[in-house]
């Protein structure tokens, strides 16, 4: 099958550090030529993919302090492949823009879907799905689609990263840990109060967005200078987590907010490390309560399982990711969403053939 992906600008594929799209565009993108498919990656330019790499702009947005209106090259790099399929060199198209190419894609025949990565329960999401509600999407989780019910989704496919990526590590857990972002929405002091009420050392891993700057500087770094259980380490790379989170007890994800899948919460369990986390929006289809973490409501009840943590088995965690969650079974889950949009499309190319 011919298949274009078709990333944000925003960060690299894969990205540097932090980015959680583009990273799961470049798994899926690499599983999918593993498979024998011939794909073509629209990408910034200092993406790597064994794919065929279509670069619009030469770095990712995030990193060039030169572009200061990323919507413009988007727009250019959705006409790039609207070309490309007035010259019929793709089977389908699958888009990981949002909403962005659902009205200009909507009128040509190439099949098309769109992953959604992100919320979705703002109100002007409202009339961008009613008016588009026969434009076909996925959902990352099944409380992601809670909030537009209109949109034409084909089905839920959850996130999966390759299986020998983040292993288990022979490390003894002695910490409790936070991964990813610093931000209001996820809990970062939360985490601390956890932590603190437990009398077990935190260790915080996660990167603060400008946009974020100053809750860090006014809320988050006070309660880290101020507390000896607490280390900050900052961002860290993917070679960096597989003993971060061997040695944690157990991952800590106290969000406040309709998270819509949250790749920690599996890179945890890759390495066969328990996750405690608030009752939001996906959390519980991912975790398997009492196997692969716990799912609590409030700091309170999350203080009164963190002993059980340490009493999970691991082997097991590990095993539920191998099960659940891996790039393989999410690629197979996309090409088997392809095929059946293809052939729904198909009478339709057949019918305006006709008429020409």
């Amino acid at each position: 099958m011919r298949i274009a992906q078709v990333a944000p600008l925003t960060e690299a594929v894969p990205p540097k550090l932090y980015g959680g799209t583009e990273r799961v565009v470049h798994w899926l993108t690499e599983e999918l030529v593993a498979l024998g498919h011939e794909v073509t990656l629209f990408a910034s330019g200092d993406s790597r993919t064994s794919a065929k790499l279509d670069a619009t702009w030469p770095k990712a947005l995030r990193l060039d302090g030169s572009v200061r209106d990323p919507n413009a090259l988007h727009m250019v790099m959705l006409e790039r492949v609207r070309q490309k399929c007035d010259d019929e060199e793709f089977d389908f198209l699958h888009f990981h823009l949002d909403y962005y190419p659902f009205s200009l894609f909507y009128r040509q025949p190439t099949p098309f879907l769109t992953t959604l990565h992100g919320r979705l329960d703002l109100p002007e999401h409202q009339p961008v799905f009613n008016t588009f509600s026969k434009v076909p999407v996925i959902s990352i989780s099944n409380a992601q689609r809670r909030p537009v019910p209109q949109a034409n989704w084909v089905r839920t496919i959850h996130h999966g990263l390759p299986e020998n990526l983040l292993t288990p590590q022979q490390i003894r857990p002695s910490y409790l840990a936070v991964l990813g972002r610093i931000a209001p929405e996820k809990g970062v002091d939360r985490a601390i109060r956890i932590a603190t009420r437990c009398g077990i050392p935190l260790k915080i891993a996660a990167k603060v967005d400008r946009a974020d700057q100053d809750y860090y500087d006014e809320l988050i770094s006070p309660l880290i200078k101020t507390n000896p259980l607490v280390e900050y380490i900052g961002e860290i790379s993917d070679r960096e987590k597989s003993d971060f989170l061997s040695g944690a007890i157990g991952l800590l994800v106290p969000i406040d907010w309709p998270e819509p899948f949250g790749l920690v919460m599996i890179e945890a369990m890759a390495c066969g490390t328990p996750v405690l986390a608030y009752n939001r929006g996906s959390v519980p289809e991912i975790i398997d309560d009492g196997l692969t973490g716990f799912v609590v409501e409030d700091e309170t009840s999350a203080v009164a399982v963190v002993d059980r943590l340490a009493a999970l088995d691991r082997a097991a965690i590990r095993k539920q990711f191998e099960t659940r969650f891996t790039a393989r079974r999410m690629a197979l889950d996309y090409l088997a969403a392809y095929r059946g949009l293809m052939e729904q499309a198909e009478p339709r190319i057949k019918l305006v053939s006709s008429a020409e």
